[in-house]
């Protein structure tokens, strides 16, 4: 039984064209996803989807082989705008989550939460800080440290390194892979950086230029975590798989349906026994 599934899901706003077609998804327990894609094909509606924070107009979203009718504990998100409250310190950011989710502990147990996820993400010199004393990766990290004190099972992140620059971003791609290996949690990432999802995920599945956008092929990273970037990207299966991402999404911006990748570019590339419509 999968984690967490997308079932024949469509979405459109408001009568217009729609974002999503029959999109089907699912992710395993202890599994690491990437979806990538083009700029507003529609990753971050298929991420909120996924979080219970928009509703699909047709499909189900099911968690657990239970129907998702809106947000939870067990699917935590991070955004790439961090969605932090200006005005309190990087303690009582994480602190309102934690008092949310674990009403019934006890003020010390809920502080000891709190304190040991800030240190996870190397924070504790600034958790009196506010967010507009914080630079924008250290944002990111409270939008992590956050996420991961609510301890859920699934961690949903929507693009998170857009808006960094390059070094903090290679920095923070790191941090959020150590977090993923080391806490055992699903993670599904949402990323237009094609070399961001091969290098922290164990699976990269592309997602069709809109409107109507639909999954493509599972792309399976067999390479073990963690992975040093220069000789991972230089690896020649890697160079072929990326590749083989690369012309689907082209393919999926010609007027017509994306074609399979072709068989040159598919030459030595891992696949799944499952293969999303």
């Amino acid at each position: 039984m999968s984690l967490l599934e997308l079932r024949g899901v469509d979405k459109s706003y408001g009568g217009g064209a729609p974002v999503l077609s029959n999109v089907h998804f699912a992710v395993e327990r202890g599994e690491s996803v990437a979806i990538v894609g083009y700029s507003g094909a529609g990753k971050t509606t298929l991420l909120s989807i996924l979080a219970g924070l928009v509703m699909p107009d047709r499909g189900a979203v099911v968690f657990q082989d239970r129907p998702v009718t809106g947000p939870g504990p067990e699917r935590g998100v991070v955004f790439q705008n961090y969605s932090l409250l200006p005005w309190l310190t990087v303690y009582e950011n994480v602190a309102l989550a934690v008092r949310a989710v674990f009403r019934n502990w006890s003020l010390e147990r809920q502080r000891e939460q709190v304190e040991r996820f800030i240190d996870v993400v190397n924070l504790t010199p600034a958790k009196e800080k506010r967010p507009p004393q914080l630079s924008g990766g250290m944002r990111q990290r409270v939008a992590l440290a956050r996420a991961l004190a609510m301890d859920p099972d699934v961690l949903l992140l929507d693009e998170p390194l857009g808006a960094l620059d390059a070094l903090t971003r290679a920095t923070l791609q790191v941090e959020i892979e150590r977090l993923s290996r080391e806490s055992g949690k699903t993670m599904v990432l949402v990323t237009n950086d094609v070399d961001e999802g091969l290098l922290l995920c164990d699976r990269v599945v592309p997602l069709s230029k809109g409107p109507g956008a639909t999954l493509g092929p599972s792309f399976v990273v067999e390479q073990p975590r963690p992975r040093q970037k220069r000789e991972f990207l230089r690896d020649p299966q890697i160079k072929r798989m990326r590749f083989a991402i690369m012309e689907w999404l082209v393919e999926s911006g010609r007027p017509e349906r994306p074609r399979s990748p072709s068989a040159d570019a598919m030459e030595g590339v891992p696949k799944t026994a499952e293969v999303i419509p």
